[in-house]
């Protein structure tokens, strides 16, 4: 075999994929493991991380990567931060290409989680982090008494507005539509809690704030309506973005089976793809929990599902 032959390839860093290359190492599989395009995965836009067990103090998105990073290689896990281009699955060694460079493994552990939708402004961008989130149930204990936003207008948007009133004062939710998407139940619970209000046909043009001491803060939004465009400027402290998440799984199209939404498919109880020898673990499979410390337990059992599958 050449020297670009490895027993498992991990394709997708994060939480999952690092577990996943933990417990690899440990096996003494000496995994590799492609990082992509966002090496430490969606962690790495996040700042602080307070409910990943063994941080009581918590500790930095990055950081926390970093160490897991660091404790896979530990165990002999290699990273390489190249983005993964082609899959072929139709025969054993699977093929991974990066361009023009082609690696070949026994298993294959996919970890390329999903990615929140964004509004795709460079002010969000900016604050990401800073006031701008993706993630209510990660980052809402933050907020505590501030007014913040929700961007969006179907369950999701719903269910982090409901989420978030157990600590903020108010919650805006903000929809550039006249009607809202979500389901009855949903959409009921949000119009009967008092520290919801709702704004239709606006969209945000921009994200405000400011910045102190090196540090910057989201102070509002600048809204436009969607029928006269008429601008005004409302005062926030947080914006969440719930529009939904795609997950990362072009590549693998017409490969592995997924459903209409593109997350991949497991067997019940196990991190096995339709494909013998190909596994899943983390955000690319999961649309309903979507944690950091989920996608770690699945990464483990990947790791396992993977050991046990190479034994055979």
């Amino acid at each position: 075999m050449s020297d670009n032959h490895h027993k498992v390839i991990i394709i997708g860093s994060g939480p999952a994929g690092f577990t996943a290359a933990l417990y690899t190492g440990r096996a003494n599989l000496n995994p590799v493991i492609f990082e992509g395009m966002q090496p430490g995965g969606q962690l790495t836009i996040t700042t602080e991380v307070e409910n990943f067990p063994g941080f009581e103090n918590g500790i930095q998105g990055p950081a926390l990567m970093d160490v897991m990073r660091k404790q896979a290689e530990r165990f002999g896990a290699k990273s390489i931060y190249k983005e993964v281009t082609e899959v072929d699955f139709s025969k054993r060694p699977f093929t991974i290409k990066s361009y023009d460079e082609v690696y070949t493994a026994d298993a294959v552990i996919i970890s390329t989680g999903a990615s929140a939708k964004l509004l795709g402004i460079e002010s969000e961008s900016k604050y990401m982090g800073y006031g701008v989130s993706a993630c209510a149930t990660c980052d809402g204990f933050f907020f505590k008494n501030q007014k913040v936003i929700v961007v969006g207008g179907g369950d999701t948007a719903m269910e982090e507005a409901n989420f978030l009133t157990k600590f903020a004062s108010e919650v805006i939710v903000i929809h550039r539509r006249d009607e809202f998407r979500a389901s009855k139940i949903m959409f009921d619970r949000v119009l009967k809690n008092p520290k919801v209000k709702l704004v239709t046909s606006k969209i945000i043009k921009e994200v405000l704030g400011k910045e102190e001491n090196g540090r910057k803060t989201m102070t509002g939004v600048i809204l436009e309506d969607t029928k006269d465009h008429s601008i005004q400027e409302l005062q926030a402290d947080g914006l969440f973005m719930a529009i939904g998440h795609k997950p990362n799984t072009d590549i693998f199209k017409n490969i592995l089976d997924m459903d209409e939404t593109g997350y991949l498919k497991v067997k019940p109880g196990t991190t096995h793809t339709n494909i013998d020898g190909v596994f899943a673990a983390g955000d690319v499979t999961d649309k309903v929990y979507r944690q950091a410390i989920t996608a770690a337990g699945s990464g483990c059992m990947a790791a396992i599902d993977a050991e046990r599958w190479l034994e055979m």
